[in-house]
């Protein structure tokens, strides 16, 4: 068998864009090569971010990369959505050094898909084993690879690495002819709450719908305002760079969905959307007017019409939200694996991991129960 080497490379944007996409595919944007690279271009990550890009690749017979991990060097458990700040803490306070720490991840978005990034699909367990060898071989803490794909948490768990479960809320849809067909799968009293709140949301609004061409610089300066309103609110300062937005508009242009609420032709509102091959993602918004339900028509109603209009199978919103219950988003279960290579620290954490599991399985199984669905529609649970 031919001996397999691993490299680190210094950055997404040092690998070629065909060579990466060949690895990631195209059906997730966010492990793309045009939008990580647009995280560095933009100096979103690396600089003084804490992010510092080190993608881990082996290369085929080839020359070729075959397999890759869109890996980063953290300095803070930031901009991640799987908290571990007490698993950071309890290390410490033991006298250990938490961060860096590796992250195998989409930089800032709590988006389900591939981390590892196969044109050769047989190795998956080289690749895991190379990001072992990183870790041992730096003195990290640990490594971990946040909102892994379902058909990961196989091959992370054969190489020993834990299991973290937590729950999301996407939108399925049942081969649904338009919003009216969706609205009749609920009962009655949601289905009237729902056509309520979008006749009150839009009043005196009109809603557009941009992509391709049809995005302008101006909407990427009307965007910028909405997003540092709602980055400053949750995070105190915003992840993304204003470049950012430029670079993925002339990159991704026809894979990015924006939905604008004007008022007498000014934007007051808008939601960013990427288009997957089956999957419409939610990812920012903001506004600089208070509207009534304005949040839910933008950011789920919308992207329900444009999902439907579209034939995508799912509408993902984005990370946590017992909101969207309501709106006809279901609780589905995503993962995360993590490898730690301490053992007294992996005993503590595997035990914790395991009582936290089963009370987010039960968690989710009650709110099941609490879909909108009629009984007896295969949503309702």
């Amino acid at each position: 068998m031919t001996a397999l080497t691993a490299r680190i490379a210094q950055g997404v944007t040092t690998i070629d864009a065909v060579d990466w996409d060949a690895c990631a595919g195209t059906s997730n944007p966010f492990v793309g090569h045009a939008f990580l690279a647009a995280l560095e271009e933009s100096v979103s990550v690396n600089g003084r971010s804490g992010w510092q890009a080190l993608p881990i690749v082996i290369d085929g017979a080839d020359g070729r990369p075959a397999a890759i991990a869109p890996a980063y060097a953290k300095s803070h458990s930031q901009g991640e959505y799987v908290f571990d700040q007490g698993w950071a803490d309890a290390w410490e306070r033991a006298g250990g050094q938490y961060y860096p720490k590796l992250q195998i991840a989409a930089p800032f978005s709590p988006v389900p898909g591939p981390r590892l990034l196969l044109r050769d699909p047989d190795l998956a367990p080289a690749l895991i084993a190379a990001l072992e060898a990183v870790t041992d071989q730096s003195g990290l803490s640990s490594a971990h690879a946040t909102f892994i794909a379902p058909d990961e948490v196989p091959l992370f768990e054969a190489a020993g690495w834990l299991i973290r479960q937590g729950t999301q809320f996407h939108w399925r849809n049942d081969g649904y002819a338009g919003f009216d067909d969706f609205l009749g799968a609920l009962s009655s009293r949601k289905r009237k709450a729902i056509r309520k709140e979008r006749v009150a949301a839009v009043e005196g609004l009109t809603i557009r719908h941009l992509t391709g061409a049809e995005i302008t610089p101006a909407h990427w300066d009307a965007f910028w305002v909405f997003y540092q309103d709602t980055g400053a609110r949750k995070w105190g300062q915003p992840y993304l760079t204003r470049r950012f937005f430029d670079l993925l508009g002339s990159a991704m242009a026809d894979r990015i969905l924006l939905i604008f609420a004007e008022r007498d032709g000014v934007a007051v509102a808008g939601a960013l959307n990427l288009i997957g091959d089956d999957t419409l993602y939610g990812r920012y918004w903001g506004a600089t007017e208070e509207v009534p339900f304005l949040h839910f028509e933008l950011c789920y109603y919308q992207a329900i019409d444009a999902a439907i209009a579209r034939g995508l199978t799912t509408v993902e919103a984005g990370a946590q939200g017992e909101h969207k219950l309501a709106r006809g988003y279901s609780p589905v279960a995503t993962y995360s694996a993590h490898y730690i290579p301490d053992p007294g620290f992996r005993r503590a954490i595997a035990d914790y991991l395991v009582r936290e599991r089963e009370a987010v399985a039960a968690d989710r199984d009650c709110l099941q129960e609490l879909t909108p669905f009629r009984r007896g529609d295969p949503q309702a649970g």
